[in-house]
């Protein structure tokens, strides 16, 4: 029986985790069975931090919409309850940089839709 040596496959195998691992500090970026461990940490945090990275960003759109509609004399919730009365099919995205970058256009909408 001829000797298998494996040579191709576990290298091509080692080689794709330690370029995962690139960047890493120290050993962790070098040696196989280091490398292994923090590269599989990191998949499960980057999976969850995906979902977590969208409520983050939904806190901060709301934040900076009712500082917006403080400005102009309401609170996140009344403004909310009057853009949905009033049908404006804006999400809190839209909103949020319409408060940040452009603050008299979104004083004019909440003007508008204001009881």
């Amino acid at each position: 029986m001829p000797r298998a040596k494996r040579g191709f496959k576990a290298r091509r195998r080692r080689n794709r985790i330690l370029k995962l691992a690139k960047g890493f500090h120290s050993a962790r970026s070098r040696l196989f069975a280091y490398a292994k461990e923090v590269v599989m940490k990191a998949g499960v945090y980057a999976y969850a931090h995906r979902k977590l990275r969208k409520r983050d960003f939904r806190r901060l759109w709301i934040a900076r919409i009712n500082a917006g509609a403080r400005q102009n004399g309401t609170t996140y919730s009344r403004l909310m309850h009057s853009l949905k009365q009033a049908n404006v099919g804006l999400d809190r995205k839209i909103l949020a940089d319409l408060a940040v970058s452009d603050a008299k256009t979104f004083g004019e909408l909440v003007k508008s839709t204001a009881k």
